[in-house]
């Protein structure tokens, strides 16, 4: 019995330690495929399509987008997107890259916002402005996070997006914090990283944006957050709404000093 007993602990411990190497295992195999898939990120595509369309004439206006100023001065790329959102005084209105690339569209070109605001996921002038996003991030890859909190209205959004991060609702009661509030949470095999301070080196708000393997579309940070409220049974917001930059600026805010990885991959 004695004997009998020490093998069924025996089996029962390497049981539970077969369990959590299956468990790891799984993990790095997906870290391994995110990796083999980074060369040839199909990303560089739209990127290249982006490239492209600020510098074409397009538009009743028949003008490039050479003189968008994204924050840093107008035509000025470079080490913009690890600055948004943030607050822009020719609209009075805390912007974040896309929001900021239609007001630009707008002013610049004479495309009417209703062109991209209205328009379908990965159609049309939406889409133009996905492909943008993805060259703009992919000029400060490898930056780090610095939003600015010096205007009272980059400060007002932080805390409305805290809050609406926190914001329960929806069929299933559900927030953002639900399965981005602490660590250690998993969806299937999928890590979910906490986002109520820096995750760390292009994880969450330094990852987007990132094509997308499962419908081999280009996904934006507005595209992320439309996809993220869809899953909590929320209704489905307004494209560049004043929510969904809220809550931009609360998760680029706490990624301060983390590298970013646009435009990324996934699966």
């Amino acid at each position: 019995m004695k004997h009998g007993a020490t093998a069924l602990a025996a089996l029962g411990l390497l049981a539970l330690a077969g369990g959590a190497l299956a468990q790891k295992t799984s993990t790095e195999a997906i870290d391994e495929y995110r990796e083999m898939l980074q060369d040839g990120n199909p990303a560089d595509l739209f990127s290249m399509k982006g490239e492209e369309l600020w510098t074409k004439k397009r538009g009743p206006k028949n003008a490039s987008l050479e003189q968008c100023d994204l924050g840093k001065g107008p035509g000025v790329v470079k080490g913009a997107f690890v600055e948004l959102p943030r607050y822009f005084a020719d609209t009075g209105k805390v912007q974040d890259l896309e929001s900021r690339l239609v007001t630009c569209m707008s002013t610049l070109q004479g495309i009417d916002p209703k062109e991209v605001i209205d328009a379908s996921w990965g159609k049309g002038e939406r889409a133009n402005t996905s492909a943008l996003a993805t060259w703009i991030a992919e000029e400060s890859k490898g930056m780090t996070f610095n939003l600015p909190q010096s205007h009272a209205e980059e400060r007002m959004m932080y805390e409305v997006g805290k809050r609406l991060f926190f914001q329960r609702g929806g069929s299933h009661d559900f927030a953002c914090a639900s399965c981005h509030g602490e660590d250690g949470k998993r969806i299937r095999l999928q890590d979910l990283p906490r986002l109520t301070g820096n995750p760390g080196d292009g994880v969450g708000f330094a990852a987007w944006p990132a094509y997308r393997v499962s419908n081999g579309q280009m996904w934006s940070m507005q595209h992320r957050l439309n996809d993220c409220y869809r899953q909590q049974r929320f209704p489905e917001p307004d494209f560049i709404s004043d929510a969904t930059v809220a809550l931009g600026v609360y998760m680029g805010v706490n990624a301060k000093g983390a590298r970013s990885v646009a435009p990324a991959i996934k699966r």
